[in-house]
């Protein structure tokens, strides 16, 4: 997993609550289990008309955002089913971070573990950061996990928290295995140990 510690880029602004996991990714878009090739389908229903064009409208189909790596939205974001798809493809798309009032539970575990940084910020701080985002598209905002802080391009500054550990595992690349590949020396003398004591295992 590739190690996060600063995100620098545009921040594209999503004004909607209860954003939930069909909305980001829908149901018929889950028949794979590769984490590629999902970002063409991320926000489907919103991102294209009836006959596959793209809707104008929609703020990623936008020239200044298109490139977007950080989304501002809004509270209970990710909410509904458990399905990883969701930051799969928002991860594919090429989003890195998220920001929002508060996230399903489920989800913003799943951020961490598919090396995305769920922000969490008062709906104040939110807010102030969505009008900047639409009010300066393209816009560079940055967000710095070592100091836990979002920087916007106004020069205000947010301070995040966030778990130690999770933090940890971001900033050195680690998901679950590469938490248990750490312990790789111990796991392999305790099965030489292992087949030594009982070698008709």
């Amino acid at each position: 997993m590739e190690k996060v510690r600063r995100i620098e880029g545009v921040a594209a602004p999503l004004p909607i609550v209860n954003i939930d996991t069909d909305m980001i990714i829908p149901k018929q878009f889950l028949k794979t289990i590769k984490r590629s090739g999902l970002g063409k389908a991320l926000f489907h229903e919103m991102r294209y008309n009836e006959d596959g064009s793209e809707n104008p409208d929609f703020v990623l189909n936008q020239e200044a955002y298109r490139e977007a790596s950080i989304l501002i939205a809004g509270d209970n974001f990710g909410c509904g089913s458990s399905r990883e798809h969701a930051p799969w493809a928002l991860k594919d798309f090429g989003i890195k971070a998220i920001i929002a009032p508060s996230f399903a539970d489920i989800f913003y575990n799943n951020c961490f573990q598919n090396g995305m940084l769920p922000v969490r910020l008062s709906e104040g701080e939110v807010e102030h950061l969505m009008k900047l985002a639409q009010q300066k598209p393209g816009a560079v905002f940055i967000i710095d996990l070592e100091a836990q802080e979002v920087q916007a391009p106004d020069d205000s500054v947010y301070h995040f928290d966030i778990d130690p550990f999770r933090k940890h595992c971001l900033m050195e690349g680690l998901d679950d295995i590469g938490l248990t590949l750490q312990k790789e020396e111990k796991i392999a003398a305790f099965e030489r140990q292992y087949a030594e004591r009982f070698p008709w295992l």
